[in-house]
């Protein structure tokens, strides 16, 4: 009980780091779909350091992604995200590189969600590893560690001790992992171990909201859209 007790308390009791301003993982026109700027943790839990973490699907003005709802497995080439770049947030070395998992089908209505539940709950006995699905993770020179997951499978332009600055192409979009549709997972931490990191908030650089066209330092909320150059 006190073990349970304090992996509850201990992240809520540990100092919320400095916000860091990084470089967007993704170019164009996307939807936040969980975002710390409508709640923390923005997932609903602080496991796996994703506190602070973001989801992005792409969504470009000339395409709309499939609405929810209809069969409950599409395939995941139906939405526009799929094999758009992925882009390194921070300047550092590759610590962590994986795209040997392959993209699922995406779970587009509540039986497809719930089928997806019971993945998860497979995965989660393989790890975070298996959750968060493929994945590059990149420490910084001021020791923050930014990592993108639910990469596509054999995307991965980057390995493991390499030096990439932000706005490299590290990878792309993809569906591995829990993930109900091709979209990009990011977040910064404050270690490499999923295991054990805190989430370390953060600041897209020079973007711009549906409703705020002048670049800003931010993040959008749930279901408002962002412009990333």
């Amino acid at each position: 009980m006190t073990c349970v007790l304090l992996a509850f308390l201990a992240p809520r009791l540990l100092p919320v780091a400095p916000t860091r301003t990084v470089h967007a993982p993704v170019r164009g026109r996307w939807i936040a779909l969980n975002s710390p700027a409508t709640r923390v943790p923005s997932h609903g839990l602080r496991a796996y350091g994703q506190a602070y973490a973001i989801d992005l699907a792409y969504e470009p003005a000339e395409h709309t992604r499939p609405a929810f709802g209809g069969e409950p497995m599409r395939a995941a080439q139906e939405y526009p995200g799929l094999g758009q770049p992925v882009l390194a947030m921070i300047d550092g070395t590759v610590v962590k590189a994986s795209d040997w998992r392959r993209d699922h089908r995406a779970r587009s209505n509540l039986l497809g969600v719930v089928y997806l539940l019971v993945e998860a709950a497979i995965r989660e006995l393989g790890g975070p590893g298996f959750v968060i699905g493929n994945q590059v993770t990149i420490r910084g020179d001021d020791g923050v560690y930014a990592t993108v997951a639910h990469l596509q499978r054999g995307s991965l332009t980057v390995g493991v001790g390499e030096r990439v600055t932000a706005g490299q192409r590290i990878g792309n979009c993809g569906n591995s992992g829990n993930s109900t549709e091709p979209h990009v997972h990011a977040q910064l931490m404050d270690r490499a171990s999923l295991w054990t990191g805190q989430g370390v908030p953060m600041a897209f650089r020079a973007i711009s909201l549906d409703d705020q066209p002048e670049p800003i330092d931010g993040l959008p909320r749930n279901n408002q859209h962002m412009t990333a150059i």
